[in-house]
């Protein structure tokens, strides 16, 4: 064939062999070279056409005939690129001309011509697909540069390289991958020029891989040339990623090709070569010798050849018609090196080394895809070693067993299972890349075995990984880590075979449910230690003590278990998922004791064999053990004559199927040991068995372990030896997975110096390996994240970069400052320089001209803006309260923020001057507790802390202020101090590269004392002083900092510091001072906000704005217009006085200068105190804020007082008085208590009174005491509540909010309160020198809220559309003694609670139930209510005294039980079937004289009034409640004593007695109906057990997991426990007695079950009846000594602040709750049949019939049990309201209202009126649940006329007189009561044929569109209809 096509053909074999190559990245392409472009060539092509269809000739000889671009190039280039191409070239030299590129060697300068030529040239490179490789230069500096700079010596000679290198990046990226900065650097013969040259080009190497990922950087030299580059520097030759050779082959020459490149990659390690120039002697033209051995050059796998130049192989045959065929190659597989081959050659290598050479510490980067990681261990860190059915591990066992230091156990650890997100916010501000964890076998698999799967075991490690990636780790997981479940180990453990097979399964289950995000695992870590420790010394778990068999085969069942891991994951996973599996083994270095000892040596090398050759030669190498291993076993035990090792053999298969099991060799290491031999130990032991003793060097310094000294060296001869040995057979990369130390449990736990030089030492080890031994070390794994449980040490043994508090039960989390050394290494990737390379996130780049605000009228007195007070103050509790679900947009900007006086301290370090908050804090008696701010937080030496803390926020912005006197000490440009600006230069840069937004506050209080002295702010000439300051700012950082504010609250200034002169300046003149001070402060802002207008915006692009600060005014009473005027005029004079000229006229408001100029007036003074500005300074002033900043934490009630007029103060100026807000909370600065409703009432009067601005709150939050550290619940409910009013008046409102910023990002200085309080969201330890800072809960809570960019609507809040089964129970309860009244009718006797009523202060406004609702007398009207709700059934109690007056049989109450019987039979007649309950705490008073539910003989009693009962009343009544809430009988009657019969003298035993004897009294009923009643009346029996629901306080603590367990055990459990189960649960019994015995007592105060009476008791249901109202939140609370029911529980109970209220102080409104005790209900008692008994909502005060929060509970409850029935197979049979109608509601008297109707109690007819709720009820009944909407509207919706009770005549219906006259807001208007309702009504009937109108069209359109509407959308409709 035609030589032409010999191109395509070398391609196509040098494609084959680079497929196949041993190269790490198989996909990258091989490359032909040709070029570069000659002088001589181009002027050919100008001239001969068709030597565009030729090889040139070989390259240039000499440089100046190399084109340079000097002239354009010739028109038929393009052609002859497109014909190379077409012969396989790939590659194109072209060598760059600095000199022509920067004539003046500036790179601002550069020949623009020349550059085009360039570009043109790699375009039509490009364009023909060859890759161009750029030639930076030569060698030589260019004689024009000469001139200037001279040669390489001068250090500007490198410094011009590397910015002319950054120009030909910067210019040619995108069409350039890859450069040599040198193409001929061995011309530098001269060593200094050498050195600098090659330091340019390291410095150009890391420039590049920073600038670009995918960048490749060389350099050329001859062949010949390259050992002498790397003797003279080998440190700067790490630095290239390819090294380009030029060759000279020699066809006569008897040395081949193959064995020179051979000779060249011995020199460079594992870097590949690209042959760059190859020049052919003494070969015939047509000699195909030069490509031949091209071709076994490329097939010999020492060589890693990726490239060569084929113009002289091809160019000189180019005209040859010769034909060839080149005969086949056949690859050779490389030699197996035995292992004394291996370690001698790596002990060969270093055992010369000097101690300064082995120590020698190297700068520099990692490669660019170095990967870190950071790691734990499960059962060191998770905790929760039981919870939700996780098995028991055999590290339980061991530690239960007492095995552990100081009988620790890792019950708890660091409680990583509740605190997923503490660990992510470690893990984002180290920078961690990747996290390596093990999974808890026993928490998925309980057992071991898939049958046991524990789903939420496996939902937890869905959550940890999920997380990892929402923080941008990469999750690295190990299968196995030690952890082996308890009951495997049971049937032996690793010993047994069979547990390849079940390790198989776990392993196939997890790449199957997290695969899809996991790429990288290991399938063990350190089996030596698990082989070793666990079964041979039995040091550690499962403590086997067997070395002679037990750890070999343990060792021989974990590879072959490993082994089908990684088959299964191949065959099954690996195509889909496109992971990585290999395994962690762990290994000391082995060095000779004796470094010239051969013995030695060799007992060093078998201690490796033994320890790492054990597991890696079968994977890695030929799928058995070393020869060394099984010669040396089998040569001991016949020495020994006794077998003391036993090592199984693998079949042939098995090794076939072990070998080459791993993508990569991962390697704990940590120390190493010097290894001497030692022969004639006949005992069992790898030691022994090895002929090994190991010693340790007396100067290696120690750790808190004996067991590890810090030997980093030793670290770069084990990676060497793996590469020797292992991974260039298996030709996998070396991951370091586990590397670390412990330090001591000392005092100085957080400055972990030596922790941080130990890792300084390994990491610069490994990246000797990488870069000067060429070893593919891919990943570097520190151990560990946190402190942990470090196995038999317990936790005296700390590792972590985090120190763990393990004595609080919060368990905190605090950086170390190894932590923080870290995380810069992992951001320079080594040890580089650092750099800036984001350029942030930028605000309001709009703002390019200035964007002055139009100017707006004066407000009136009182402003436009009260239709805020009117739109909002009107609301109801409900509406107020109402949690709103939504979201901001996704620009929304979340922030923290920090002032510089309250955090950096440093107050006179390096230049800065004296601040007047300096020279306050140091006047003795200024500040609580003598504080100061001179060190405070240590932020000024503490950049990197506060970095991390703010990265691992993940916060968009951070407001800091600058401090005026750390740059200008005296106040003055001429003052200048560059170390102040250095500092904040840093923390500006650190916060761009962490894309984070800088917001800068130019003056937040703390003015230069310099100034103070000449009367700071009320000294006019402050006006240019501070504009000259702000000039500084804006020139110095402006190009950075796109946000600024001028002053921070400069109320406080003017009026705290100038009135009563509580703060700095401490000036005491109320009267006028804060009136010339604000005067001055806005000129000064306006000339500040002029000067960036005018100079800056232009080209910085900036936002100025001032932080203005108040709280929100609330008027006493809104219907008064003068309290309005009080309210509006408090706004004006806190936020107006600044506001109303920036954002309006440029003047003060009229309500400010009316005031001061009366009251001036009125004081005798000729003018106002209030200054006046000109028409020229109102102009200047006026719009100038580009946003509107808001400070703002609290809200107060302002009413009108006439305030006296001497002394004159601006405080008196106003004429109000301000009190708190009823509903507020007290915070630990009473001053600011939260009142969250205020924050929208006060963003929307910023809209109204400022023309809509937009607005960034930068500043809010709320002040904890010091007792609280970092367990901040009160902080959670601040940011949960005003944030959520944030979001309503953003979504709801319109207000135009744009950012949020949190104050404040840590515990600070605050002010006069020292560090007496804390607003941080981190808590600094400031007894601690180290200042430590340690994240509260709120720091994960407000990163959540960031994250989900506000509150998305959850989805246990959404709606379930769906019904309920066939013949649903629906029913609605009341009471007897609350409702029935006739106290004492026809024969009935005194019950307790007629006792209880008539003790005065018992009962709530002296109510009693003697006539209640009279429904004694009202059986119809009652009936009537039942038919209207259309319930099905109707839940009714029986009163005991009523039947049986005395409470025993010997008088039966005949007219009694003819009550009941009429009242049965009126509901049968309306086919509503009666629910009785038997007692419902009305205990005859006879039987409550005799002890009552204490006295035993009760039991009978209850027995023998069920049998009259359920004789008389049996055959109407087939559902019967024994007991209702015996909860409250026994604690609430009994132990508090708030309820009857009152009793609270025993609270440690009577709630005890009388809940053992309840429960017995029950359980005879049933049995009484079981035995004698149930075969005739066919009914059912259960008791009604009442349960709140109890979650845990704070979510991410075990110990509040465990306290909220007790509530409900102690609470639901007391009683469903043993009806169900037949005795008290394990948790009441043990802590009760537990507490009672160490309180001195004999027994426990709980009393016993006999046997008998547990068989009795148990089973004694036939359904579950549930109240259920709330749920709570609890935690652990130690009562001490004290000896009741609460002390007994261990827990406290509180609400969430957001949840919604009621009429009842106990009641908040928690839908989900109600879902989940159901569920709980299933889960611990099988799932009964429930029917909820009890559920509703209370009010209080003034009757509103349109009860919207009811309505709202019951559709949300009732929707929360739907989900339980339809979602979670909850078996619900029924569900009942509380209640009927309003009622006595026991101790509260008639206040609290629960009822579905309301009772007139004004009327003596007690008339019952229906509230909105009751038609609400009756629909959802009449639809047996919520049909879809999205269906259309549903017939069930329409419910039948009904008829109304008259509202005229004698029959009319009246409401009380004390509600008679109170109006009803009804559309706009003010009704009665009465015709509201009639109203509402009619209101409601044409709403509902309006709403089956228009869902009728709207039905059409949803038939053939889904629906879209978010739920988000519709709960914000919901809340507008509220």
């Amino acid at each position: 064939m035609k030589m032409k096509g010999w191109g395509t053909v070398l391609l196509l074999w040098l494609l084959s062999f680079s497929r196949s190559s041993c190269d790490e990245k198989p996909s990258q392409d091989f490359m032909l070279f040709a070029g570069p472009l000659t002088k001589q060539f181009l002027n050919d092509l100008k001239t001969n056409p068709f030597a565009s269809q030729t090889f040139q000739a070989s390259g240039a000889s000499v440089a100046e005939d190399v084109f340079d671009c000097r002239e354009p190039l010739p028109a038929l280039s393009r052609e002859y690129f497109q014909y190379l191409q077409s012969r396989g070239v790939t590659h194109f030299k072209v060598p760059l001309s600095w000199l022509n590129i920067l004539p003046t060697g500036q790179s601002s300068q550069p020949h623009e011509d020349t550059v085009r030529c360039y570009r043109t040239l790699i375009k039509e490179l490009t364009d023909s697909r060859i890759q161009p490789l750029l030639e930076l230069h030569r060698s030589e500096v260019p004689e024009g540069l000469r001139q200037r700079y001279g040669d390489w010596t001068n250090p500007a000679m490198t410094q011009a390289f590397q910015d002319y290198a950054v120009f030909i990046h910067t210019t040619f990226k995108d069409q350039v991958k890859t450069y040599m900065t040198f193409s001929h650097i061995h011309e530098l013969q001269n060593s200094p020029q050498l050195r600098h040259a090659l330091q340019a080009h390291t410095a150009v190497y890391n420039i590049y891989h920073q600038m670009s990922k995918d960048v490749r950087v060389s350099i050329g030299a001859r062949a010949s040339d390259v050992a002498g580059l790397y003797h003279v520097s080998p440190v700067y030759m790490r630095y290239i990623d390819l090294i380009s050779v030029y060759m000279e082959y020699d066809c006569t020459s008897k040395t081949s090709l193959t064995e020179a490149l051979t000779d060249t990659q011995l020199q460079i390690g594992q870097r590949s070569i690209l042959m760059y120039q190859m020049r052919t002697k003494n070969c015939a033209d047509s000699s195909f010798q030069p490509l031949i051995s091209v071709l076994e050059a490329l097939k010999n796998t020492e060589v890693h050849l990726i490239g060569c130049d084929i113009t002289d192989l091809l160019g000189k045959l180019d005209h040859t018609d010769e034909s060839v065929q080149s005969d086949d190659s056949k690859s050779h597989d490389k030699e197996q090196r035995t292992s004394s081959l291996s370690y001698q050659n790596v002990w060969d290598k270093f055992k010369t080394q000097t101690p300064a050479e082995r120590d020698l510490f190297i700068n520099g980067s990692f490669p660019h895809s170095f990967q870190w990681a950071v790691s734990t261990d499960s059962f060191k860190v998770e905790g929760g070693w039981s919870e939700h059915g996780k098995g028991e591990t055999i590290w339980d066992r061991f530690g239960h067993e007492g095995k552990v230091s100081d009988n620790q156990t890792a019950d708890v650890a660091c409680d990583s299972y509740h605190k997923v997100e503490y660990d992510m916010y470690l893990l984002r501000g180290i920078h961690a890349p990747n996290y390596q964890f093990s999974i808890s076998w026993a928490r998925i698999f309980p057992t071991g075995t898939k049958e046991s799967l524990l789903e939420k075991g496996a939902l937890y490690y869905d959550k940890l990984i999920d997380a990892l990636l929402k923080s941008g780790v990469e999750p690295t997981v190990t299968l196995h880590s030690g952890d082996l479940p308890q009951a495997l180990q049971d049937y032996g453990g690793w010993t047994n075979s069979s547990i390849v097979e079940i390790f198989k399964e776990f392993a196939d289950f997890c790449f199957f449910r997290y695969g899809n995000r996991v790429k990288t695992w290991n399938t063990f870590s350190s089996p030596w230690v698990i082989s070793n420790f666990g079964y041979g010394t039995g040091e550690h778990p499962p403590g086997i003590k067997d070395p002679t068999s037990a750890p070999y085969q343990v060792t021989h069942n974990i590879i072959k278990s490993h082994a089908e891991a990684f088959h299964v994951y191949n065959d099954k996973y690996r195509k889909l998922q496109d992971g990585k599996v290999g395994i962690a083994l762990n290994s000391d270095w082995a060095e000779p004791h004796n470094l010239d000892s051969p013995p030695d040596v060799e007992a060093a090398e078998r201690y490796l064999t033994f320890m790492l050759g054990w597991f890696a030669h079968p994977i890695f190498v030929d799928g058995d053990y070393p020869a060394l291993l099984k010669t040396q076993i089998e040569l001991k035990n016949t020495r020994c004559g006794a077998e003391l090792a036993v090592l199984p053999v693998f079949t042939e298969d098995e090794k076939r199927r072990i070998k080459g099991t791993a993508d990569f060799f991962g390697i704990n290491h940590h120390t190493s040991r010097l290894i001497n031999e030692s022969r004639g130990s006949c005992v069992a032991g790898p030691g022994s068995v090895g002929d090994f003793e190991s010693h340790i060097d007396s100067t290696w310094p120690t750790t808190a372990s004996s067991q590890i000294q810090s030997v980093p060296w030793g670290l770069r001869r084990l990676l060497n030896y793996i590469y020797e040995e292992f991974t260039s057979v298996a030709r996998v990369p070396i991951y370091i997975t586990g590397n670390g130390m412990p330090t001591e449990y000392s005092s100085d736990i957080f400055n972990d110096t030596q922790r941080v030089e130990f890792l300084k030492a390994y990491i610069n080890e490994a990246m000797k390996a990488i870069l000067l031994d060429s070893v593919a070390v891919q990943r570097f794994t520190v151990q560990s994240l946190i402190d942990g449980f470090e196995g038999p040490q317990g936790y005296s043994e700390r590792y972590g970069l985090h120190y763990v508090n393990f004595e609080d039960p919060d368990r905190p989390r605090t950086p170390k400052a190894s932590a923080y050394y870290f995380s810069q290494v992992i951001e320079r990737n080594g040890f580089g320089e650092k750099t800036v390379t984001s350029s942030g996130q930028t605000i309001a780049t709009r703002y390019q001209e200035s964007s002055r605000r139009v100017s707006l009228p004066p407000s009136e007195v009182p402003s436009k803006s009260k239709v805020v007070w009117e739109k909002f103050s009107p609301q109801s509790r409900f509406q107020k309260k109402l949690y709103h679900y939504g979201t901001f947009p996704e620009d929304f900007q979340w922030g923290v923020s920090t002032s510089a006086y309250q955090i950096e301290g440093g107050w006179d370090a390096d230049g800065k001057g004296p601040s007047v908050w300096d020279t306050f804090t140091h006047t003795p008696g200024s500040i609580k507790n003598d504080d100061t701010g001179d060190v405070a937080c240590d932020s000024y030496n503490k950049l990197e802390e506060d970095l991390y803390m703010l990265r691992a926020l993940k916060v968009k912005a951070y407001r800091f202020s600058l401090s005026w006197p750390r740059i200008f000490p005296d106040g003055y440009r001429t003052s200048l101090n560059q170390k102040g600006v250095d500092y904040y230069n840093r923390l500006i840069d650190g916060l761009i590269a962490n894309n984070i937004t800088p917001m800068v506050t130019l003056f937040h209080w703390d003015l230069p004392q310099a100034l103070q002295d000449i009367d700071g702010w009320d000294n006019v000439a402050m006006i240019e002083i501070f504009n000259d300051y702000a000039d500084f700012c804006y020139e110095t950082f402006g190009d950075r900092v796109k946000f600024w504010m001028t002053f921070n609250e400069p109320f406080v200034t003017s009026w705290v510091g100038y009135g009563p002169g509580i703060v700095p300046p401490n000036i005491k003149s109320p009267g006028d001072a804060p009136y010339r001070v604000t005067h001055n402060i806005l000129k000064a802002h306006a000339k500040a906000y002029h000067t960036y207008d005018d100079k800056y915006r232009k080209t910085q692009h900036g936002l100025v704005s001032i932080s203005l600060n108040t709280e929100w005014i609330e008027p006493l009473d809104v219907n008064v217009p003068r309290e309005i005027a009080a309210a509006d005029r408090a706004l004006q004079f806190q936020l107006g006085w600044f506001a109303h000229p920036i954002f309006k006229n440029g003047d003060y408001p009229d309500a400010m200068k009316w005031q001061v100029g009366n009251k001036s007036e009125l004081q005798g003074l000729a003018e106002s105190r209030l200054p006046t500005f000109t028409e020229e300074e109102k102009a200047y002033i006026q719009g100038t804020a580009d946003v509107f900043c808001l400070n703002t934490y609290s809200a107060r009630q302002a009413r009108h007082v006439t305030a006296r007029l001497s002394p004159r103060s601006y405080e008196y100026d106003q004429d109000i008085a301000a009190d708190d807000v009823s509903d507020s909370q007290a915070t630990a600065m009473k001053e600011l208590r939260a009142a969250a409703w205020g924050l929208r009432r006060l963003l929307n009067w910023i809209k109204e009174e400022y023309g809509d601005p937009e607005i960034y709150i930068t500043e809010n939050g709320v002040s904890t005491d010091t007792s609280i550290t970092v367990d901040d619940t009160d902080r959670i409910f601040y940011l949960k509540t005003y944030i959520d009013e944030a979001l309503k008046a953003h979504n709801l409102d319109a207000v135009r909010l744009k950012g949020y910023t949190a104050w404040s990002l840590m515990d600070n200085f605050e002010w006069i309160n020292g560090y007496s309080v804390g607003f941080g969201l981190h808590h600094v330890d400031f007894k601690h020198p180290d200042r430590p800072r340690t994240p509260k809960r709120s720091t994960h809570y407000y990163y959540k809220v960031m994250r989900d960019n506000g509150f998305p609507l959850p989805e246990e809040e959404k709606p379930l559309y769906g019904h309920f089964r066939e013949g649903f129970a629906w029913s609605v309860a009341t009471a007897s003694y609350q409702i029935e009244g006739g106290w004492r009718a026809d024969g009935k006797g005194l019950s307790i609670w007629d006792t209880f009523a008539h003790t005065p202060l018992r009962v709530g406004n002296d109510d009693t139930g003697d006539i209640a609702c009279d429904s004694y007398n009202k059986i119809s009207e009652d009936v009537e209510m039942l038919k209207k709700l259309k319930v099905n059934h109707y839940r009714f109690s029986i009163s005991w005294p009523r039947i049986m007056p005395d409470g025993t049989t010997s008088t039966i109450n005949e007219a009694g039980l003819n009550y009941y019987h009429r009242l049965v039979d009126a509901l049968l007649k309306a086919n509503i079937k009666p629910q009785a309950t038997l007692y419902h705490w009305d205990l005859p008073q006879a039987l409550q004289n005799v002890r009552g539910w204490e006295n035993d003989t009760i039991v009978e009693r209850f027995k023998d009034y069920a049998d009259v009962v359920f004789k008389s009343l049996g055959d109407k009544v087939k559902f019967w409640i024994t007991i209702n809430e015996p909860y409250n009988v026994a604690n609430i009657g009994h132990g508090y004593g708030t309820a009857a019969p009152g009793i609270s003298l025993r609270p440690g035993t009577a709630p005890y007695i009388v809940a053992h004897n309840l429960i017995k009294a029950h359980a005879e009923a049933w049995h009484l109906y079981n035995d004698k009643y149930r075969a005739t009346q066919g009914g059912i029996v259960g008791i009604t057990i009442n349960s709140d629901w109890a979650e845990p306080r704070n979510p991410y603590k075990q110990e509040d997991y465990e306290a909220a367990r007790r509530v409900v055990e102690f609470q639901i459990g007391w009683f469903a426990h043993p009806v169900f189960n037949g005795d008290y649960s394990d948790v009441m019994k043990n802590r009760i007695r537990e507490r009672s015995l160490a309180a001195g007592q004999a027994k426990s105060r709980l009393p016993e079950f006999t046997p008998e009476e547990v068989k009795r008791i148990k089973g004694t249901y036939d359904y579950f009846g549930f109240n259920h109202y709330t749920t709570i939140l609890a935690f652990n609370l130690d009562y001490k000594n004290l000896q009741h029911y609460d002390a007994d529980r261990g827990a406290g109970t509180i609400h969430d602040r957001s949840w919604l209220d009621s009429g009842s102080s106990w009641l908040k409104v928690t839908p989900p709750g109600f879902r989940t005790i159901l569920n709980f209900i299933k889960n611990e008692y099988g799932n009964p049949p429930i029917y909820i008994t009890e559920n509703g909502i209370s009010e209080r005060g003034d009757m509103d019939l349109n009860d919207i929060h009811r309505i709202h509970y019951y559709e949300n409850y009732i929707n929360q049990a739907l989900k339980a029935y339809l979602l979670d197979d909850v078996d619900i049979r029924g569900y009942t309201a509380w209640t009927l109608m309003d009622n006595l509601e026991w101790a509260t008297g008639f206040a609290e209202k629960f009822g579905l109707f309301y009772v007139n109690r004004s009327d003596p007819s007690l008339p019952r009126i229906p509230k909105k709720s009751a038609t609400h009820y009756a629909t959802i009944i009449n639809c047996n649940g919520f049909p879809d909407p999205s269906q259309g509207p549903h017939e069930c919706q329409t419910l039948e006329p009904e008829e109304h009770p008259p509202t005229e005549g004698p029959e009319a219906t009246k409401l009380p007189p004390t509600e008679k006259p109170m109006p009803v807001n009804f559309l706009g208007m003010e009704v009665s009561a009465p015709d509201a309702e009639v109203a509402l009504y009619v209101l409601f009937s044409l709403t509902i044929a309006g709403v089956i109108t228009v869902a009728i069209i709207t039905y059409q359109c949803i038939k053939v569109k889904k629906r879209s509407k978010h739920l988000s959308e519709e709960h914000i409709a919901l809340e507008r209809k509220f």
